[in-house]
């Protein structure tokens, strides 16, 4: 893949489009269909390979856009020469604004040229002849020398400035100026000085707009970053509205990962009846081979959440991830409990996510924990439609009040289930402490996960998920 189209995809995944290896493979064999010399044709071709959803042609379009810029020198750096003539200053511009130019956004479109890469060894020549192309040219390769793309902070503008003038020639430069002023050539040099520091500043604005191309939503990606990873209970209220959305990114990422047909075929097995079957019009002669396949259940999830305390938060968001896969995973009963247990599956099919976690914690969040009360009620509610293709996906701290947590009932719940996952948000050194019943429950499950993250939240699932494939 070429050094421009890898930036390219850097600057995009910065613009929050989501991009594979794959269609990175697909992004550079149209590359090298189309080239770079019509931008109409290339902005198509890379949009067809990279851009999927509406927002992320939109974010591609702008993108693009900034990208493969061409206008960096229109406002040209005052020339050594001021008699240069206006109109081949003119035809210069018009050839700086072609669209087989390398733009600031390149990140080294000349790094797809032949050649060392050496330094621009008389930047006043060039500075002087007006030539925006190869200013542009020049620009670009100091930008690919010195890594520009790997800029992130604000306050490494001023050295990425530096080394691209350093690369571009400016020592070469500085040393034409003192030249001419040791010869007393005072007006030439002060003209070369003007045109450095003209130059300096075209360097600077092209850094900044590096910068914000290739750190869009870093801010933004790392808060994410560290809330999925930061204990749900020590979360600030104000940030539970962002964690939502990332919730639905996290579930959304997780439908298009384990969307798949629900038969695969086997092939190298053939149906023999079926396929006899077929050909019974054909004399015998096989024309029609059907093969076995293989049914791929959905499964059946019941979700049994504890909405006491602090408790509540890792229950919600538990929630929030089941009912938003539910296009890869349709059949959610869930039941939430402090003392008594209900089930909520109906609140969360008829109302947003926000307003059911509202009302679940209102109807069933403010009694004190029973644990033995709500396996004696999911076997009432529940015990006819466990069976083996049912996952139960128990979300608590085993915490019963010193109460008896009726293990017997959720050993007959193992026996009929597939599975039986308990989701403790406590970290495993408090579990059988004090009042915690996890020794006596945790036999009757196939997994029990210190659970507290959206991050572990999203493994858990995605696992669930994986295992249905």
């Amino acid at each position: 893949m070429s050094e421009v189209l890898a930036d390219f995809i850097r600057a995009l995944r910065s613009a929050d489009v989501r991009i594979s290896t794959s269609e990175s493979i697909d992004a550079g064999r149209a590359l090298a269909l189309v080239g770079y010399d019509d931008r109409t044709t290339l902005r198509a071709a890379l949009s067809q390979a990279l851009a999927k959803s509406q927002d992320d042609k939109e974010a591609f379009g702008e993108t693009f856009e900034r990208f493969f810029a061409f206008d960096q020198f229109t406002r040209n750096p005052p020339s050594q020469d001021s008699s240069e003539d206006e109109n081949d200053s003119g035809d210069e511009e018009k050839k700086g604004e072609s669209g087989g130019m390398p733009g600031p956004g390149s990140g080294g479109l000349s790094g797809e040229r032949e050649g060392d890469g050496a330094p621009q060894d008389d930047l006043a020549g060039l500075l002087a002849s007006g030539d925006q192309a190869a200013l542009q040219m020049a620009l670009a390769e100091a930008a690919r020398q010195v890594n520009l793309n790997r800029i992130r902070l604000f306050t490494q503008r001023g050295m990425y400035t530096r080394r691209m003038m350093e690369v571009m020639g400016l020592d070469a430069l500085n040393d034409r100026i003192e030249g001419a002023e040791r010869d007393g050539e005072t007006v030439k040099a002060e003209r070369m000085r003007e045109a450095r520091d003209g130059l300096r500043e075209q360097v600077r604005d092209y850094v900044e707009k590096q910068l914000e191309l290739f750190t869009k939503n870093t801010g933004r990606q790392l808060r994410e970053e560290v809330l999925s990873q930061v204990r749900l209970s020590n979360v600030d209220r104000s940030d539970m509205r962002f964690l939502r959305i990332v919730v639905r990114k996290m579930a959304k990422r997780l439908v298009a990962l384990h969307s798949r047909r629900k038969t695969v075929t086997r092939r190298g097995m053939l149906d023999v009846r079926r396929t006899i079957r077929a050909n019974t019009g054909f004399d015998g002669l096989l024309f029609h081979t059907i093969w076995k396949k293989s049914k791929v259940d959905r499964p059946r999830v019941i979700a049994v959440c504890d909405v006491s305390g602090s408790v509540a938060q890792v229950s919600q968001f538990l929630l929030m991830f089941l009912y938003s896969v539910q296009e890869v995973l349709p059949e959610v009963r869930s039941f939430a409990f402090s003392g008594r247990l209900g089930e909520v599956t109906d609140i969360f099919k008829k109302s947003d996510l926000e307003k059911a976690m509202v009302e679940t914690l209102r109807e069933f969040g403010g009694g004190s924990t029973d644990y033995g009360q709500a396996f004696r009620d999911l076997e009432a509610l529940a015990i006819s439609g466990i069976d083996h293709s049912t996952t139960v996906l128990i979300l608590g701290d085993a915490r019963s009040n010193n109460g008896n947590p009726r293990a017997d009932i959720l050993k007959k719940i193992h026996a009929r289930a597939k599975q039986v996952i308990w989701l403790n948000p406590e970290g495993k050194s408090l579990w059988n402490t004090g009042d915690s019943e996890m020794r006596a429950l945790s036999p009757y499950c196939d997994r029990t996960v210190s659970c507290s993250t959206i991050r572990g939240l999203e493994r858990v699932v995605s696992d669930l998920l994986r295992s249905a494939s």
